[in-house]
């Protein structure tokens, strides 16, 4: 099955927590703090993989997480850092941020991407001695790893991009100037997924084609099965749009190519404004009704400045002309597309928000903000460490609060889960 979409959830690794520890050796005396650091948590790390094709991989599994960095130890050493995740993606996906929508990296354009950076770990005691404080019994806590939503979305690395109605032959031309092999029927939508094909137009040139799914009207608002795959002609440097110029569906080639174009410039200006060639299909079957209605189309496209020719891919006429044609206009045009990212990765600018005071069933509860991360840093096994905690809760105004809110002498209040008796 092609899949060429896909949202997935990613979470890098926490950070190790930094080791309480002290230095002990014979013959030492007073050896001091020698907690070591904790190590980082791992990255989620996105890489291209040429022998991929689809997103199928990820249809079933959306849940990717790298590991934790480990914490520090004794005897200054540091904690192993957590194992990165390497996530393969079909070579020209796109990576997007589901929160903005912005686009995070083209994964046609680089090695790898570290979609998720790995929290850094925590410092060990060894950092907080001081001429004052000779055994600090407390370290710091692990930072947590980057948490996102992402979504994969595949464009087809192409050059050229058929675009047209349902059963106008875009298959049968592509088989016919490549060896691809697509499902060709006499009905509609018969191509259920893009299909590409290099074509070789003379020595040392050749250019990678793709046939997308028949187009139309109301496809960029969802109709049909264009809007799906519109997508994978964003990259194309060239579209060439075939017209079943026989007339057998009943409609008016000039007015299909009305439609069409609409659609894509609603779907996209930027790629309705890309060069254009028109080649009118199934030309070895067109009545003397349909040739009035072949010349008014030659006409239209001529005016608007664009190659008009015509073929007929089943009888192979024509065929060649315009692949010689297409090899030539590439020749003229800079490289495939490649997606700027527009993702900057958010900064913690300024102070933790405040947290949140609450109370419930008599218990005063005191949650989020900067007192989860003053709680990770806090050894409540330590007198020093819980006066450090005390003092930063009346300093920063927690108590006062209490106080505002109507806190009792010998009320309990719980900070992040650790509770105690509530004294003036």
């Amino acid at each position: 099955m092609f899949v060429d979409k896909a949202t997935i959830e990613i979470k890098a690794g926490k950070g190790g927590n930094g080791a309480v520890a002290f230095h002990r050796e014979k013959y030492v005396a007073s050896g001091g703090p020698d907690g070591g650091d904790g190590g980082d948590g791992g990255d989620v790390v996105l890489v291209p993989d040429a022998n991929m094709s689809t997103l199928m991989d990820f249809r079933y599994k959306r849940k990717y997480a790298a590991g934790n960095g480990m914490d520090g130890s004794g005897k200054r050493c540091t904690g192993k850092r957590g194992e990165d995740l390497i996530i393969r993606v079909p070579v020209g996906t796109v990576v997007r941020d589901r929160a903005t929508g912005a686009i995070m990296a083209d994964m046609s354009a680089t090695d790898r991407f570290i979609a998720a950076k790995g929290g850094s770990g925590g410092w060990g005691n060894s950092h907080f001695a001081t001429p004052t404080r000779q055994a600090p019994r407390f370290a710091k806590a692990g930072l947590p790893g980057v948490e996102r939503e992402i979504i994969l979305e595949l464009k087809l690395l192409a050059d050229v991009g058929l675009v047209g109605f349902p059963n106008v032959g875009k298959s049968t031309l592509l088989s016919v100037v490549s060896r691809a092999r697509p499902k060709i029927a006499d009905y509609h939508f018969t191509t259920l997924f893009p299909n590409l094909g290099v074509v070789y137009a003379g020595e040392g040139r050749s250019f990678v084609m793709a046939d997308i799914p028949g187009i139309i009207e109301g496809a960029s608002e969802g109709a049909g099965l264009g809007h799906d795959f519109l997508r994978h002609i964003d990259r194309c440097r060239l579209t060439v749009h075939v017209v079943d110029a026989s007339g057998r569906e009943g409609r008016d080639p000039s007015e299909d190519f009305d439609i069409i174009n609409r659609e894509l410039e609603e779907y996209s200006p930027a790629l309705a404004s890309r060069p254009m060639i028109v080649a009118a299909n199934k030309c070895d079957i067109v009545g003397e009704e349909e040739k009035e209605r072949l010349k008014r189309l030659e006409r239209k496209v001529k005016e608007a400045g664009m190659p008009f020719f015509k073929i007929s891919a089943a009888a192979h006429t024509g065929t060649e002309e315009l692949v010689r044609a297409i090899a030539y206009k590439l020749s003229e045009l800079p490289p495939i597309a490649v997606f700027e990212p527009e993702f900057t990765e958010p900064e913690e600018t300024g102070p933790l928000p405040e947290p949140e005071i609450n109370r419930e069933d008599g218990v005063w509860y005191v949650d989020g903000g900067w007192v989860e991360r003053l709680v990770q840093n806090v050894n409540f096994g330590d007198y020093e460490s819980r006066m450090y905690f005390d003092r930063t809760l009346r300093e920063r105004g927690v108590f006062e609060r209490l106080e505002e809110l109507g806190v009792e002498e010998g009320d309990t209040v719980s900070v992040c889960g650790i509770e105690f008796e509530y004294r003036r």
